[in-house]
């Protein structure tokens, strides 16, 4: 478990990313179907609450949270 939080920086011009991308995007699940699982069950957290909708707009600001790992979305520069 580490207490470090990453950043994943938005593409220019992108306002969110879904929730099930953040995942796969950060290496922690390697297919989207499996990411939209883990999701349902309850496994990861947005802004320290369980959030299960697997295609949540996450925005610059929000963190998530799966199996020990946590990461800050943040907009481009």
């Amino acid at each position: 478990m580490s207490n470090e939080v990453a950043e994943l920086t938005l593409l220019a011009g992108e306002e969110y990313i879904e929730l099930y991308k953040v995942l796969k995007v950060q290496g922690w699940i390697s297919a989207g179907g499996e990411a939209k699982h883990v999701i349902a069950e309850g496994l990861v957290m947005v802004n320290g609450e369980v959030d299960t909708r697997k295609r949540k707009k996450v925005i610059a600001g929000e963190t998530v949270t799966f199996n020990g790992e946590s990461v800050t979305v943040v907009a481009a520069q």
